[in-house]
């Protein structure tokens, strides 16, 4: 009961910070409380160009944020883990790289070791053809190495965190007034409803207004929002009911709903409760009790190194030298950009002929090559 207690205020706190960024380094902190750790972070990394920054985060000194964005991005073994990683699955360094090795690093003698760090739990939260958006909790050398148990609290709170991230992005309201919120929303692509209780549409904006006169994929039937699929309707109005009960009632049933629309479109529903007094604010109207946003499905593309990584099967250590081969060039190349052993570098340059053909390193630099995007 504890846990829960906590966890649901937690949740309460994420969805605020949807609408009030400022509020993310204190929310920070508590899920880094709650996962298991002393720092947290949310960021985005670029694997081809091996850059990042750092959204909001808490518990990092500004000195070792600076040096890991300047320098050591670039050495961090985890920076192409997001390749194999699915969206809100944690992933810890041994997903990536053996401790043992991972210790033997630069990125972990120079810059973790001194700050008494030994791991790090990330969850992806959204990824594009090279990079990808984390959330990232910290393990002190105290806290041990991400268990099982880390790794089921960082998964009980990761969905909520990139919901809130999401939703946060589609408004994009910074500083902006709660009364100026309705020229904001009508700009907005998704379609956003202001619903209150029992489904009733208060408000919509005017992609909102132009789903609702298509009748897809949602259709305002006697005042009230509804789904055109009748299954997506039913998980719809349950969601929405649920979000009057507060956080604690949609964290259980979940606030993301796929909807099928007319010739078998796929859109997506992000369910935002208006619990807390900052969304009451938000909703311009204390009747609201949920803001719905609904914006069509995309696909998401496949990256060459993902793409390249399940063609040959490769391990991320091994997806890791392969990039570094290409980008840097030989072995002691490699190696001393990385910050690990020659023979480390050999043994997994062993594996990558086996596993992919090539007979020296130059091949593998064509076979990189080849699954480039032709749109450059």
């Amino acid at each position: 009961m504890e846990e829960a207690a906590q966890l649901s205020a937690l949740i309460g706190g994420i969805y605020d910070a949807a609408l009030e960024p400022s509020l993310w380094p204190s929310v920070l902190g508590g899920v880094a409380k709650f996962v298991g750790g002393p720092a947290a972070a949310l960021f985005s990394k670029d694997a081809s160009s091996k850059t990042g920054i750092a959204v909001h985060d808490v518990g990092i000194d500004a000195f070792y944020r600076e040096a890991y964005f300047e320098t050591y991005v670039k050495l961090d073994p985890t920076v192409t883990a997001h390749f194999f990683a699915e969206i809100d699955e944690p992933m810890a360094t041994v997903d990536v790289a053996p401790y043992d090795e991972f210790f033997e690093t630069r990125f972990y003698r120079e810059w973790a070791k001194p700050q008494g760090l030994i791991d790090c739990i990330n969850a992806v939260l959204d990824k594009s053809v090279t990079s990808a958006a984390m959330v990232c909790v910290f393990r002190h050398e105290r806290d041990g190495i991400a268990d099982d148990e880390t790794r089921r609290r960082m998964r009980l709170v990761a969905p909520h965190v990139r919901r809130s991230v999401l939703i946060g992005r589609l408004i994009n309201l910074k500083s902006t007034e709660a009364e100026t919120f309705t020229g904001v929303l009508d700009s907005l692509k998704a379609g956003m409803f202001l619903i209150g209780p029992a489904g009733r549409i208060v408000h919509a904006n005017a992609k909102g207004h132009e789903m609702l006169a298509e009748g897809d994929p949602l259709r305002g039937t006697g005042g009230r929002l509804a789904a055109l699929d009748s299954m997506s309707d039913g998980g719809l109005q349950e969601i929405i009911a649920a979000a009057g009960d507060g956080d604690a009632a949609i964290g259980v049933k979940g606030i993301a709903l796929p909807l099928v629309g007319r010739r078998a479109t796929r859109y997506v529903a992000h369910v935002l409760p208006l619990a807390s007094a900052i969304r009451r604010r938000a909703g311009a109207s204390n009747a609201a009790v949920a803001a719905v946003f609904v914006r069509e499905a995309t696909v998401e593309l496949i990256s060459p190194p993902e793409a390249i990584a399940k063609a040959f099967k490769l391990t991320p250590t091994e997806l890791r030298i392969l990039l570094a081969i290409v980008e840097v060039g030989g072995v002691p190349e490699v190696a001393m950009a990385l910050g690990i052993a020659e023979s480390t570098v050999k043994t997994h340059l062993g594996r990558l002929f086996e596993k992919t053909g090539a007979k020296r390193q130059a091949d593998l630099v064509k076979i990189l090559a080849s699954y480039a995007s032709p749109a450059g």
